[in-house]
């Protein structure tokens, strides 16, 4: 008998439906994983059955079913070597991606004929199971079907604990039991034998559980995002901040437009905490699978929120700030109102990570939040060196990962035990921030941050002070500052959108280690030749080479500087006058996509600068390509 979401009305699964007299045979199913991609950021391939990335269809083939299973037992190897005295307990989730249901019911029919016991939450968003899994002590760790930012017919997972999914040694654990298992030709009949053991009594009872479930899962992320937002678990401290924003509200009152473009935050606490803090809220396509627009939060992608933010504005003053989540909810990027033309428009990632770890920073050291401990951030590689300015402002150490949010989270877990006071962390290529003690991407701390910035005033003049521009400051505050008098002092830096067109390539060799060899040859012979013309138009005098390899950076020139696949980011910096960095281009063969990525970062309000060092690096990576 088919059982439904409460919520929702999606269907959830059928446990009476029966596998096991239509298994696929094994080469079919090895033919069905070969696009699957696997490392920390995800597990991700098309789903949809009919092999359309747009696709909105709820089936996914025989075969993608056995693949979703030998996750589940891949999963359930790891948990079960670390949980040995007693049932192992999991945590399990989805996006609103419409082939999420299929996947989660292999896997919990999977997950409990291994003896583990699952709690399900059907459609959340990822910062709210991975909160959960952080307070929840009893839970051993979370399996959340997503494939982030990719297209609606994609799909994947996400595995993790305490908050953060695996990275490093733990992912590289989970994906070379999944390989294992999918190379053993009896891997079909073990899938079998696992799906005859299910005790389907069992499974109707984890459907049944998944309203009471939700509700806690609920309440324990409200309370946790409070306490992230007050940077304290004390009620005295969390009721403090909440009564210092709802006065601070009262005098400039602030509406915004929250865009949820069908995603799983649409059944999360976004409405319930801002406007809890005094914030007034416009919800649109807020209900689940109502989708409207591509998935990622760039670019075109949050036209309708800056439209809407426009149109709400011109009778409603209040509304001057938008933002935009992926479908599972653990990344967001923002639109602003620029108060003096009317004319809303859309911040670029680096943008708003940059706003973010601003506000962070300055309400750390006027709160006096430090103490004794250092300041410390931690970044991608790719991420402008906007953000270095803006610590060197602050007094505060800048320190680079690999990208991927667990290298970043888990860098900053390293920083914290050699005594560093990490606030905020993020990926600035990608958007959006993470909070400490949040481990993951929340576009709702994101929000609250810029919010800080634009009530607490003291924050906006410490920065201003800090980087010499008080004079401004005051010109501002008399006249009642907003984003785009923020925006206005940031460090200038052009920095190519990480998903403009120009900063994908399409390369034929998966040789990662060939190409950058051939790179770093091709780039010697081009700095030969094109220094003078790079002293002349840019001020550019010298380089360095910088790779990144999971929580590493190896500052130097050659292979001796790289390990393994080789597929880790390559940076070239240069330096102008007194040896002062001001330009970097960067290069990395995603993790989750087809592609290689690739961006310019340039000193200034200067585009023609970016897309002449970016052209003469797609130059390069073409030509070693070729090689």
């Amino acid at each position: 008998m088919q059982r439904f979401d409460e919520t929702t009305g999606f269907l959830i699964a059928d446990p009476d439906l029966d596998y096991i007299t239509s298994m696929p045979d094994y080469s079919s199913v090895l033919k069905a994983a070969n696009p699957l991609i696997l490392s920390a950021s995800g597990w991700r391939k098309i789903f949809a059955i009919d092999g359309n990335e747009e696709s909105t269809t709820e089936k996914i083939s025989q075969q993608d079913y056995i693949i979703a299973s030998i996750m589940a037992l891949s999963f359930s190897v790891f948990i079960k070597k670390r949980v040995t005295e007693r049932q192992p307990l999991i945590l399990i989730g989805m996006d609103s991606r419409f082939t999420g249901p299929a996947i989660t019911d292999a896997m919990t029919r999977i997950f409990l004929s291994q003896n583990i016991d699952v709690r399900s939450l059907f459609i959340v968003a990822a910062p709210e199971i991975m909160a959960y899994s952080s307070v929840a002590m009893e839970v051993d760790g979370f399996a959340y079907i997503s494939a982030s930012h990719n297209p609606i017919g994609h799909n994947g997972l996400k595995f993790g604990a305490n908050g953060g999914v695996y990275g490093g040694d733990e992912s590289k654990e989970l994906i070379s039991n999944f390989k294992e298992l999918l190379t053993n030709k009896n891997i079909i009949k073990t899938v079998e034998n696992s799906l005859l053991k299910l005790d389907k009594n069992k499974y109707i009872s984890v459907i049944n559980s998944i309203p009471a479930w939700k509700k806690k899962t609920y309440n324990e992320y409200l309370n946790f995002t409070k306490a992230v937002l007050a940077d304290s678990n004390e009620s005295k401290s969390i009721n403090a901040m909440q009564v210092k924003l709802k006065t601070a509200a009262e005098t400039k009152k602030i509406g915004i437009i929250s865009e949820l473009n069908g995603s799983a935050r649409t059944l999360s606490i976004d409405k319930d905490i801002l406007e809890g803090y005094g914030i007034s809220v416009k919800s649109i396509n807020n209900k689940p699978r109502e989708i409207v627009h591509r998935i990622v939060p760039e670019g075109f992608s949050l036209d309708t929120c800056r439209e809407e933010l426009e149109s709400q504005y011109e009778h409603d003053k209040r509304y001057i700030l938008g933002y935009v989540p992926d479908n599972d909810g653990d990344r967001g990027n923002l639109v602003y109102l620029d108060e003096k033309t009317g004319n809303a428009k859309i911040l670029e990632a680096q943008e708003v990570f940059a706003l973010a770890v601003l506000s962070e920073l300055a309400f750390m050291i006027l709160n006096e939040k430090t103490g004794s401990k250092p300041l410390a951030i931690a970044v991608n590689g790719p991420t402008s060196m906007r953000i270095d300015s803006i610590a060197k402002t602050f007094n505060i150490k800048v320190f680079r990962a690999e990208v991927g949010e667990a290298n970043v989270v888990n860098l900053a877990k390293e920083l914290r035990k050699k005594g560093y006071l990490v606030r905020i962390l993020g990926e600035g290529s990608n958007g959006g921030n993470i909070t400490y003690p949040a481990a993951v991407r929340d576009p709702i701390n994101t929000v609250f941050s810029v919010i800080k910035l634009i009530l607490f005033k003291d924050l906006f003049k410490l920065w201003c002070k800090l980087s010499g521009q008080e004079d401004n400051y005051m010109t501002k505050y008399k006249s009642g500052y907003g984003i785009s008098d923020v925006l206005a002092t940031l460090p200038s830096f052009t920095t190519t959108s990480a998903y403009n067109d120009n900063a994908i390539m399409k390369i034929t060799t998966s040789d990662h280690r060939k190409l950058k060899k051939n790179y770093e040859e091709i780039f010697l012979k081009d700095w030969d030749q094109k220094k003078d013309i790079l002293k002349e138009d840019f001020e550019i005098l010298s380089w360095r080479e910088v790779n990144y390899e999971i929580q590493d950076e190896k500052t130097g020139f050659g292979q001796n500087f790289r390990s393994g696949m080789e597929k880790g980011g390559l940076k070239i910096i240069f330096s102008g006058k007194d040896g002062i960095d001001t330009d970097y281009i960067w290069m990395r063969g995603s993790g989750t996509e087809p592609v290689f990525r690739i961006l310019a970062d340039c000193i200034g309000n200067d585009p023609k600068r970016e897309e002449w060092l970016l052209k003469w690096h797609r130059s390069m990576i073409e030509r070693a390509d070729k090689l």
